[in-house]
């Protein structure tokens, strides 16, 4: 399987993607510390889809409330197990479904720089799970201790395309324990999450914020996340800042116990929006575009 690196032409700082793996984000290093965390690895998330790294989450981000879902006149039913489809531990549809696909197509690679491209209507299997004909293509670039990530769609059929997709970087701060390390965040709103982590529609304005994690755990969802938006961890005299540069307008922070690593979420629309509403759509002619990066 082929494995792209990518090296800053001004630092130390590399990353790896391999886009026959869903164009997961396997590495991202400063002078060969690995500052992502690996979990149970990429075999794991070949073979059973068990996140790493910086995995995309498409065509929607977090779980969805039901196995069925009604958007823009279509009806789709999912079938757990089929299609890409994969479920949390209470059943309920999780991460989209190009965990580890292999159907990405390299159309750029420099030192520094990558493009990969999918044909989301050209698989039946895809459009089984979300109707909505499209090309969605990641752009990577590493320079000056910042990798960007940029992900254009562009419908190719007559129906709109809901954005709901996210991503999911793990971060680490190697050397650090996790209890030391300061987590840093901007103005947000909170969607006040029921048993099974859906949004009850509830929610609170919070203040910008910054604290140790000590032995907090954090599993939580934030939208009227603006343009420009940054989110840090620190400690140990290194910090990683997520910056939500535009076309992300919602979060999730995820800080397991028992886990050192902590995530600030992309996402281009709440948990379970496909299902409940409130999503941007792309119409052909207009493509989308949504960045974030992650600096070191």
């Amino acid at each position: 399987m082929h494995l792209v690196t990518l090296r800053d032409p001004s630092s130390p700082v590399a990353a790896q993607f391999v886009p026959a793996a869903g164009m997961i984000g396997s590495a991202l290093t400063d002078e060969g510390v690995q500052l992502l965390g690996q979990r149970k690895g990429l075999d794991a998330y070949i073979t059973a889809g068990k996140t790493m790294g910086i995995p995309i989450l498409y065509p929607w981000a977090n779980r969805l409330g039901a196995n069925t879902y009604t958007a823009e006149d279509a009806t789709v039913t999912l079938t757990p197990g089929a299609n890409g489809v994969r479920t949390d531990p209470a059943g309920l549809p999780i991460h989209g479904v190009l965990a580890a696909y292999p159907g990405w197509r390299v159309t750029t690679e420099s030192a520094n720089e990558l493009t990969a491209e999918l044909d989301f209507g050209a698989d039946p299997k895809l459009l089984a799970t979300f109707p909505f004909p499209h090309m969605v293509a990641i752009a990577v670039l590493l320079a000056e201790r910042t990798l960007t990530v940029r992900t254009t769609v562009t419908a190719t059929g007559d129906r709109a395309v809901p954005l709901c997709f996210g991503f999911h970087p793990y971060l680490r701060l190697p050397g650090v324990a996790r209890g030391d390390w300061v987590i840093e965040t901007p103005p947000l709103r909170y969607l006040y999450l029921d048993e099974l982590r859906l949004p009850t529609g509830e929610t609170a304005d919070r203040p910008a914020m910054s604290q140790q994690l000590r032995d907090e755990a954090f599993d939580d969802c934030y939208d009227q996340v603006g343009d420009g938006s940054v989110f840090a961890v620190s400690g140990g005299g290194r910090r990683l800042e997520v910056h939500f540069e535009y076309g992300f307008p919602a979060a999730q922070i995820f800080a397991p116990l028992g886990e050192d690593v902590v995530c600030f979420e992309p996402m281009a629309a709440p948990t379970d929006a496909l299902r409940r509403g409130g999503y941007r759509l792309v119409r052909r002619g207009e493509p989308a575009v949504a960045q974030f990066s992650i600096r070191v």
